[in-house]
């Protein structure tokens, strides 16, 4: 039996029929780790002592027959969800040596599901970035193709499931930062309904777009996960699963399909979309003008909040101690050596919004809710939103990026942060270099269950991606 291959649904079989041992299944992905993560770089720390101790608890619950969703199923968690007494790093030199002495709320969930923590996953610094690249700890290589990003910021979180070193991973997703990397790698990443699950815990980026969400290899498995930390809450995500698509609206924004996009990528979502309209699904054109302003919005209401949420890392209380004789001294010291390049640039643009008198913060604002009327709009007719998720495919390492065309490709995901609306990235084919490509699927307020319903059903039933073998497999030849 070729574990690794399970959905979360087969494994808990398999685990509640004593096919295989939680132990023996937690060691199967924790070697995988072991042995990939130094190529790889998706882990900033593997927990095999934790792991093994977490499944032998997990199979004592399942000898009482208690066993639940999660129950000893290994998973891996982004580096800025606090994990007691495990080093929470947010990717950065400031906290380079922070240990929590309490774990998130998520974790805390996780572990009444009695789960098996395989590792700590890299990130952008502070989850800032789009390609992995600016971690402390380095670069997090996509097990697709290693010379390639797996995006960012919850990259090392999408390599550690695409290279099958976990069963599934939480990250957060501020802009993209779940999608997008999920897009990259060719696995399903879900950005639920906006304070859907609890943030305590979390290092937050940007406390109104910040949220918690799985990533794993198909969409049920995150519906799995998401009814997990929810504990029945409003209702089940998975609710939907295996259901036709028959009878549905399914709307195009033609903002979301222009030329910036490229030509593979725009064709490939568009067929995935033409495959659900042959399986009975009403597609609708539509036009949601002020997605021309997200960019912009998401920036100046992100960058802003940042300057709020990382302010207490000044070296007195927390972060990087530094040196010099006056506070003054010390605090410019500690974030000079503690922040990186993209944190710093985040933090001064975010003063220059806050500068003003919070103008531009107001504007964005109002911007945000103007694209709430929108979407609400396009929602009286449709049940759920299709586009690209990213306009390009995985770029490589190193690769020279302009800056502002880097930050403009924000406006393919950025909408449902700002609207709060969940959003879901299913693969639905591949370039021409094998890479993958992502489409989201995006469904009104608290209705993961709809969107899960489709993505699932493109994966099960339309044959739109032919997964393609990962480079992590020659790895372990």
């Amino acid at each position: 039996m070729d574990v690794i291959k399970l959905t979360l649904k087969q494994l808990r079989a398999a685990l509640d029929k004593r096919l295989i041992g939680a132990g023996e299944l937690t060691r199967e992905y924790l070697n995988r780790a072991k042995t990939l993560n130094p190529e790889l770089n998706a882990f900033i720390s593997v927990t095999e002592e934790e792991a093994l101790a977490n499944a032998e608890t997990a199979q004592k619950i399942i000898n009482s027959g208690e066993s639940r969703a999660l129950t000893g199923i290994p998973a891996a968690i982004k580096d800025n969800i606090c994990t007691d007494g495990i080093k929470t790093t947010c990717g950065s030199k400031m906290l380079e040596n922070f240990t929590p002495s309490r774990d998130a709320e998520v974790v805390k969930l996780l572990k009444e599901q009695g789960y098996a923590l395989i590792g700590k996953t890299n990130l952008d610094e502070f989850a800032m970035g789009k390609s992995n690249e600016t971690s402390a700890f380095g670069a997090v290589r996509n097990p697709i193709a290693p010379e390639r990003v797996p995006g960012g910021s919850s990259g090392g979180s999408a390599a550690a499931v695409a290279s099958s070193c976990c069963a599934f991973a939480l990250g957060t997703d501020t802009g993209a930062s779940i999608r997008q990397p999920a897009s990259f790698c060719g696995i399903t990443g879900l950005k639920p309904t906006y304070g859907r699950i609890s943030r305590t815990g979390i290092t937050e980026f940007s406390k109104s777009f910040d949220v918690v969400g799985p990533l794993a290899k198909r969409a049920e498995d995150c519906g799995v996960v998401v009814d997990a930390l929810l504990g029945g809450s409003r209702g089940s995500c998975s609710a939907k699963i295996g259901k036709g698509v028959s009878g549905l609206t399914v709307a195009t924004p033609k903002e979301l399909f222009s030329d910036d996009v490229n030509g593979e990528i725009r064709e490939a979502v568009l067929n995935a979309a033409k495959a659900l309209e042959k399986n009975g699904v009403k597609l609708t054109e539509v036009s949601i003008p002020s997605l021309s302003y997200v960019v912009a919005a998401f920036l100046i209401i992100s960058c802003a909040e940042a300057v709020s949420a990382l302010s207490r890392f000044d070296g007195e209380e927390y972060g990087l101690r530094g040196s010099g004789g006056a506070r003054d001294e010390r605090i410019r010291d500690s974030r000079t050596r503690g922040f990186g390049d993209e944190v710093k640039r985040r933090l001064m643009l975010g003063g220059i919004m806050l500068s003003d008198g919070g103008v531009y913060f107001q504007k964005a604002l109002a911007v945000k809710r103007r694209l709430i009327r929108e979407f609400n709009g396009v929602f009286e007719k449709a049940d759920a939103i299709v586009s690209p998720t990213f306009p390009r495919t995985a770029f490589k390492i190193g690769e020279k990026i302009d800056l502002m065309k880097n930050y403009s490709s924000s406006m393919y995901t950025a909408f449902a942060n700002i609207t709060g609306l969940p959003c879901v990235s299913v693969p639905c084919g591949k370039d021409k270099d094998g890479l993958p490509i992502g489409m989201s699927i995006t469904g009104r307020e608290f209705d993961e269950a709809r969107i899960l319903q489709i993505a699932d059903f493109l994966e099960r039933e339309t044959g739109v991606w032919d997964c393609p073998p990962s480079a992590a497999e020659t790895l372990l030849k």
